[in-house]
């Protein structure tokens, strides 16, 4: 969940580019004179800076128009993008293989460290933690503007879980946002593969077949095989019929009373 160290180079090389850009145009640090001077400073010392960038988005406009540093075609297309910046507040909730997880403002965001992943950044903390940072367009990918702000915050079980949730509904539906830039398909919702396999619906399609023909020879089996019924019913249409979302809410229900009727049964029989 790293950019490539040349990609980390390159994105820093630019950012202080544009920032030591920003810090002559906003009269800011008059004691750095230099790109040098200003590359070597501190973070907590780029912050007026990196404020000022943000908070004057046209900057970017006049640095790729004047290009100042004479930089090639796409390492401006690289710094023209980040107009498309989100500055905000966000959890990060899980660290993933590719990315880590940043939600925020009801989305969710597949996140890349710079030089250092996020599980290192904030090593010992219990996810979520909570952050305040900008996140941009970097290559394709998502990646934040080297400070992020953390806040010493626990949460309870009712906001992880509501977290959890919102997570699982934005990877379920295909909603996890990997990519700001539109030429990329990433981030966008996605009509899944739902074709089952051969062998999967041939097994599915023999289960409800043989379901139908069970019949028990007391409660407790007519219960047992009634709720096979209706649980094998469940996966022929989640096979077949996957965007018919009434039949999908109903069917399980069917499984549910099935299911209930099979414990009743059980509880009867301990009478006997």
């Amino acid at each position: 969940m790293l950019l490539s160290q040349n990609d980390a180079a390159v994105f820093f090389r630019l950012m202080w580019g544009l920032q030591f850009y920003v810090k002559q145009q906003q009269g800011l640090l008059p004691d750095i004179n230099s790109f040098e001077e200003y590359e070597e400073l501190p973070g907590e010392e780029k912050l007026p800076v990196r404020n000022a960038l943000w908070e004057n988005p046209e900057l970017i406009d006049a640095y790729v128009g004047e290009n100042p540093d004479d930089l090639l075609p796409e390492e401006l297309s690289i710094i023209g993008k980040w107009k498309g910046f989100i500055r905000g507040k966000f959890y990060i909730f899980r660290y993933l293989k590719n990315h880590a997880i940043f939600m925020g403002e009801s989305k969710v965001y597949g996140v890349l460290g710079l030089y250092e992943s996020f599980d290192d950044m904030f090593h010992g903390w219990p996810v979520p933690i909570f952050v305040e940072t900008v996140l941009l367009p970097f290559k394709g990918k998502i990646i934040y503007d080297s400070l992020c702000q953390f806040y010493n915050i626990q949460f309870g079980s009712g906001i992880r879980s509501g977290l959890n949730e919102d997570y699982m509904k934005a990877k379920q539906n295909g909603l996890i946002i990997t990519s700001f830039e539109p030429e990329t398909s990433a981030g966008k919702p996605t009509q899944r593969s739902r074709k089952p396999g051969e062998e999967s619906g041939a097994i599915v399609e023999g289960i409800v077949q043989m379901s139908e023909r069970l019949r028990g020879g007391d409660a407790i089996q007519s219960a047992a095989f009634g709720l096979l019924r209706a649980s094998a019913k469940v996966a022929q249409a989640a096979l077949h019929n996957p965007d018919d979302l009434d039949e999908l809410e109903q069917l399980p229900r069917k499984a549910h009373n099935a299911l209930n009727r099979l414990q009743t049964g059980l509880e009867r029989a301990k009478w006997g």
